[in-house]
């Protein structure tokens, strides 16, 4: 369904404080300062994986690529260039500018062409997005949401004068550049914290952690190498059941799924929904402090595991997930470090056999 009402009358109630605006500025719709053009309805008859021109539908807006081609005749007038303003008019509504090569402009995908001298193209980018996302929040539907090119129109934008609009521009994209600047550094520093990671993991479990002067390939006095068996009294796993795919409620009995165990704490809503309370096995029943371990899962993933840190859900074990009891709990933190070490990945990932299920 479309929306019931005007833009104006959403922003007017004040529900949606990203609406706002400095006292002193005025507002101007935003069919006066640019053109809004629908896509065109292309014929599927045209449409390929590759050949012609590249089409752009909502899937595609926040992309480079597009999934289909168009190999039949257009209008130049419908050819998108890249840094062209996009809108999604289905579904979540989103504004994108086109990152890929020149392209045709399908159906439901709209572009906004500035056309104001006294309005700056990137302030009127930025402003446009939390409209958009006040006008879906405002849209009533049964299914898909849909956004008319009338609605676009209507948009009631703020309206600061040029040199103030073009100084905002300015400041947000220096800040914007020091929070890419800054996400760019913490990327670096978790990659060589995963390096210190395993190279303290290395020392620990060579015994050099403790006794610097060990040579390479000697045990400390005392070591001696096991099984990680000796140390367990009990492994169990649960069952495999036909599931529904979302997480279960509080009053509802649920199976973890193979992702709730990864490289993390474990993840409960990473569960499926049982069909009947009546599969309930408490032996199966995940509690607080379970020692985890997925023994099947992409190469990446086997042989995670985690100590459970807190789970609220009625949930089961599945078949793909194991659970180990120690004999002693220093063994269970003991055992997660190295089993999540270069060395103890090496051999979980020697032992595994066939294809891992995903």
């Amino acid at each position: 369904m479309a929306l019931g009402r005007k833009p104006i009358e959403i922003v007017n109630d004040g529900k949606h404080q990203l609406l706002s605006k400095a006292k002193h500025w005025d507002r101007i719709y935003l069919q006066e300062v640019a053109k809004i053009q629908n896509g065109y309805a292309f014929s599927s008859d045209y449409f390929t994986k590759g050949e012609g021109m590249p089409l752009i539908r909502i899937r595609d807006i926040e992309s480079e690529t597009t999934v289909d081609s168009f190999n039949g005749p257009y209008s130049k007038d419908f050819i998108v260039k890249k840094g062209d303003i996009l809108i999604g008019m289905d579904g979540d509504f989103k504004i994108s500018r086109w990152k890929g090569k020149d392209a045709v402009l399908n159906q439901r995908v709209c572009r906004i062409i500035p056309n104001s001298s006294k309005f700056d193209s990137k302030f009127l980018y930025i402003c446009i997005q939390p409209y958009l996302d006040a006008i879906h929040a405002e849209t009533s539907a049964v299914t898909v949401k849909h956004l008319s090119s009338k609605t676009i129109g209507e948009i009631p934008l703020p309206y600061p004068p040029l040199p103030e609009q073009k100084a905002i521009v300015s400041k947000i994209e220096e800040l914007f550049s020091e929070l890419d600047n800054g996400i760019a550094q913490l990327k670096t520093a978790q990659e060589q914290l995963k390096v210190y990671r395993q190279s303290l993991l290395k020392w620990a479990f060579e015994g050099k952690l403790t006794n610097k002067n060990l040579k390479d390939g000697e045990l400390t006095k005392g070591w001696k190498l096991t099984k990680l068996g000796d140390y367990l009294e009990n492994i169990n796993s649960g069952k495999s059941y036909r599931c529904d795919e979302r997480p279960p409620n509080n009053d509802e009995v649920g199976i973890i799924k193979v992702s709730s165990v990864t490289w993390g704490n474990f993840d409960e809503m990473e569960s499926k929904t049982c069909f009947s309370n009546n599969l309930y096995n408490s032996n199966y029943l995940v509690k607080k402090d379970d020692f985890l371990f997925s023994r099947a899962n992409t190469v990446e993933f086997i042989g995670a595991c985690v100590i459970v840190n807190k789970v609220d859900k009625k949930l089961m074990l599945s078949d793909k997930i194991l659970r180990f009891k120690f004999s002693q709990d220093l063994l269970k933190e003991y055992t997660l470090h190295y089993l999540r070490s270069r060395e103890g990945r090496k051999q979980i990932v020697n032992l595994s056999t066939g294809n891992q299920d995903s």
